[in-house]
């Protein structure tokens, strides 16, 4: 093997070893976070960080100008389900435009899969919406982790992982993970600004979402490294 062939070779399998010991990293800490949450111990840092997002007189108002409020029940509809529908069908077309066929179809598989996957989990913990604080928009659903900050995470940084492995250029991908980052870190605090969540529903959320993502990721690169999906830069022909 060439010695720059297997440079190549080992700083990818390099960047694998990180991956996955920052995959198995998120994993525990949901891990660690859910028998936390399961066992009552996040109880009080849960209700102070709802409380202290709201007037000590009046836990119906929340802290901040009056222009704040409508502002986070609209930045909060970016993570709701029609939202996410309408952007992942949205990436799917772009990347079917661009001739990447196999990259479109493991797209939409990615998301879609992690969506339903997100839907497990809250039916498997079944727990209850927070009462420390008056909710600030309707809610209907179960509340660990976080559906908003956890399908925006896998979402959102699903689609930036894929999106960004159709360019070469790292300032590139940089920026597109990067605006997908900050948009899930900004939708997990209008959850908890509405108090429709717990901190800990937000935390979880964004665990598994990144967990989800980073996987993703990582199978695509292996996809690309063996040439059974589209590389990056130049799109097919």
């Amino acid at each position: 093997m060439p010695l720059s062939s297997l440079k190549t070779y080992i700083h990818r399998e390099q960047k694998l070893l990180i991956g996955l010991a920052l995959g198995a990293a998120l994993t525990a800490g949901f891990i660690s976070l859910a028998d936390e949450m399961a066992e009552g111990e996040t109880k009080a840092f849960d209700t102070g960080f709802l409380r202290a997002l709201r007037t000590p007189d009046d836990l119906s108002t929340p802290i901040g100008p009056d222009w704040l409020l409508p502002a986070m029940r609209d930045l909060t509809a970016l993570g709701g389900v029609t939202v996410l529908t309408l952007v992942s069908a949205l990436a799917v077309a772009f990347l079917l435009t661009r001739g990447r066929v196999r990259q479109a179809f493991y797209t939409a598989l990615a998301t879609g899969g992690g969506a339903l996957f997100g839907t497990l989990l809250k039916e498997l913990f079944a727990r209850a919406r927070p009462e420390a604080v008056p909710h600030l928009v309707e809610v209907t659903s179960l509340s660990f982790p976080s559906g908003h900050s956890m399908n925006s995470a896998i979402i959102y940084l699903t689609l930036a992982v894929m999106i960004s492995r159709s360019f070469e250029e790292r300032r590139t991908r940089l920026f597109v993970i990067g605006v997908a980052a900050l948009l899930v870190l900004t939708i997990g605090f209008t959850r908890l600004y509405l108090g429709v969540h717990y901190p800990t529903d937000v935390l979880g959320g964004w665990t598994v979402g990144a967990a989800w993502a980073l996987a993703m990721g990582l199978v695509a690169t292996r996809l690309q490294d063996r040439r059974k999906m589209e590389q990056p830069g130049k799109d097919p022909a």
